[in-house]
């Protein structure tokens, strides 16, 4: 008896020691990996969640993380018949198949299977080995025995998923069926799933597009097995059987390219980024910027831009018509590049003008030569229209109208209100803002122009792009609702180019000086779209103009958008329409002559920016202004629209609707004109 028990105590020591020494072999082995900082692609998502680009790992892999709801579900039922039937019931090891794997070692006398269940086969993914062997397993097993511990059988499948080798440098399920397949692997046919079960198991040897043969056979395993065990009918199965193997990779997608290399720059920390952009519209406009492209000669390149109006969202970024083609320097983002904007800023000078009561849509304007210092603008043909109205002054691009208005606002006030709505001018070095900057001679991007013109579209309310999904931006005025309004309804009734329908949408052209770049910019109620042309090294290009070679891009990016024609928005409270000699006096005609020798009006009180108090409680009281100067009949404006005036010359009232901010004018009988903001509170 007592020999018996010194052996149970000596059984148990061991037992004990031998318990001991296996925690401490587990306590070695460090903290499981658990997948939580695998490296994987940086993936670039549309506003769908379809994916517009993916990058290779640092180590030049293509690992998109995936997980069960990324795949179809016929693909796992596959998987789990072909690799593990009791993965959801089983810990991690599944003695079953540890105990046929040891059968067939002993019958064998080599390794046939290894009995691996899939939370074995991620274990080995995040620990890989190099040789088989007793430690190398026994360590698998604890690994999965600690991930199952640790996850879900989800977020297991998802490892799975993520890092299965798919041969040559692809892994994961999302790379490898883009790359065989071209698509995401939520919708595969039976075939694709089979395929993509067979291929991590050899993944070198089975590559359908190196061994195709073998690719089929494996493939055809996995259907077999389904078929014993179930999971698929026997017809369905040899249906899919007859599915063509791919026999070659496809590149992965690279939708906006620029946008996606911006994006992943700014935020390396990142894996998935989100843009705003629609993957289907992307597609449709890149293909149209590169058939025009080729179309117009070996060097020229595209850029287009297209913004959701009611929340400045871009919806497409075409920033180079190839980024892979280095002849048209592909790879230079031509929407953020300083160009040029030739005549496309006229409409914020008859905007402005509209805004300070200077003009009206009839006005009167004079077409003819003109010089202002040394300057003497010419329009684009060299001849003059003589007595136009400024609609067709406008829709016509003429440009001795636009520099006389500009005139009259002053250059610093267009180039103030132009920054202060977010657009970045950019003068040539060591020049002076002058008249010239009304006909092109200031730089800007195509990124901020479209931006202006989604302010007219939007009411005369401006405001920054947005393109990464959940950001915010504040707007900004651009000019005052009636104004844009004015400027829209003028150039929707703009010419349009051959074979375009007319009233379509509203839009201006441009040509810059030398013919280095063509515009085209316009909006209907839905969209903006700002299209430019030229070669991107600024070197000139005969018969490069705004008209022949951007505006029929702008208009078939309309055509393409997917999108119903969207009317422009009714016109505002305080709209004036009249014919020419039904207007108030001062606005019949731009820059009379008489009375040339008498100062300017200008209001003295109030000044710009004051803040009037209203009377409470009761109507408001009428609002004085004290004029200096002007020639003839004074005609005082609020926000644009002339109003009754009383009292004498040069104290006149007004009766205000109430609290808010107003634009008070005064115009004289000649067309001069004085104007300031206040607030009525």
């Amino acid at each position: 008896m007592k020999h018996a028990r010194s052996i149970l105590a000596a059984a148990c020591g061991a037992a004990v020691l031998a318990a001991v020494a296996c925690a401490g072999w587990v306590w070695s082995l460090g903290p499981p990996p658990l997948g939580a900082d695998l490296p994987t692609s940086h993936v670039v998502l549309d506003r769908d969640g379809r994916l517009l680009r993916a990058y290779a790992t640092e180590d030049g892999r293509w690992r998109l993380r995936a997980s069960v709801d990324d795949v179809d579900p016929r693909f796992i039922k596959l998987l789990l018949a072909y690799e593990d039937r009791r993965f959801y019931t089983h810990h991690g090891v599944d003695p079953r198949a540890m105990a046929r794997a040891a059968a067939q070692l002993i019958r064998e006398r080599h390794i046939v299977s290894g009995g691996s269940t899939l939370t074995m086969q991620v274990a080995r993914l995040l620990e890989p080995r190099e040789h088989r062997s007793f430690t190398a397993k026994l360590r698998q097993v604890t690994r999965a025995l600690q991930l199952e511990y640790a996850l879900s059988k989800n977020d297991i499948l998802g490892l799975y998923l993520t890092l299965a080798p798919y041969g040559g440098n692809l892994e994961g399920i999302r790379a490898a069926s883009l790359a065989y397949f071209g698509k995401e692997p939520r919708r595969l046919s039976l075939g694709e799933a089979a395929l993509l079960v067979a291929l991590p198991q050899s993944p070198e040897l089975r590559r359908p597009d190196r061994h195709p043969q073998r690719a089929q056979a494996a493939r055809d395993r996995v259907l077999d097995r389904a078929i014993a065990r179930g999971v698929v009918p026997r017809d369905e199965a040899a249906q899919a059987k007859l599915e063509p193997v791919p026999n070659a990779r496809k590149a992965l997608p690279a939708w906006a390219p620029h946008a996606a290399d911006n994006i992943v720059a700014s935020e390396r920390d990142r894996r998935i980024h989100r843009l705003t952009i629609e993957a289907p519209l992307q597609g449709r406009l890149e293909a149209l910027a590169r058939e025009r492209a080729i179309a117009l000669g070996p060097d020229i390149s595209v850029a287009i831009l297209a913004v959701d109006n009611d929340s400045g969202e871009v919806r497409a970024r075409i920033a180079s018509s190839d980024y892979f083609d280095k002849r048209r320097a592909g790879q230079v983002d031509m929407t953020r590049a300083l160009r040029s904007p030739g005549s496309t800023l006229k409409p914020f000078i008859y905007g402005l003008g509209f805004e300070d009561g200077l003009i009206h849509p009839e006005t009167l304007i004079d077409d003819r030569p003109a010089r202002y210092g040394s300057y003497t603008p010419e329009n684009f043909d060299l001849t003059f229209q003589g007595t136009v109205t400024v609609r067709k002054a406008l829709q016509l691009s003429l440009n001795v109208p636009a520099i006389a208005v500009l005139g009259k606002l002053g250059v610093n006030r267009l180039s103030a209100r132009l920054t202060d709505a977010g657009a970045a001018l950019v003068l040539p070095k060591g020049e002076a803002p002058g008249l010239a900057m009304g006909l092109g001679g200031v730089g800007i991007t195509l990124n901020d122009l479209t931006a202006l013109y989604a302010g007219l579209a939007r009411g005369g309310v401006a405001q920054p792009l947005i393109e990464k999904q959940g950001e915010a931006a504040t707007s900004r005025r651009l000019i005052d609702p009636v104004a844009a309004w004015y400027v829209g309804n003028i150039l929707i009734g703009a010419p349009p180019p051959d074979n375009a329908p007319h009233g379509r949408i509203a839009f201006k052209t441009g040509t810059s000086y030398g013919f280095r770049d063509a515009w085209a910019v316009g909006f209907d109620g839905r969209m903006t779209i700002g299209v430019w042309v030229g070669r991107p090294d600024g070197s000139p290009v005969p018969g490069l103009v705004g008209r022949a070679s951007a505006a029929p891009i702008l208009f078939d990016a309309f055509a393409r958008s997917g999108h119903a024609q969207a009317p422009l928005p009714p016109p505002p409270k305080g709209a004036l329409f009249a014919a020419t000699a039904k207007l108030p006096p001062p606005l019949q005609r731009f820059g009379r002559a008489d009375g040339a020798n008498t100062s300017p009006p200008r209001i003295m009180f109030p000044p710009d920016g004051a803040r009037l108090e209203l009377a409470a409680g009761r109507p408001a009281d009428p609002v004085a202004l004290k004029v200096a100067g002007g020639s003839g009949t004074l005609t005082v404006m609020v926000n644009g629209v002339p109003i009754p005036a009383i009292g004498g010359r040069h104290a006149l009232f007004f009766q205000p609707d109430g609290p808010g901010f107003v634009r008070l004018t005064v115009m004289d009988a000649r067309g001069a004109a004085d104007s300031v903001m206040v607030r009525l509170q």
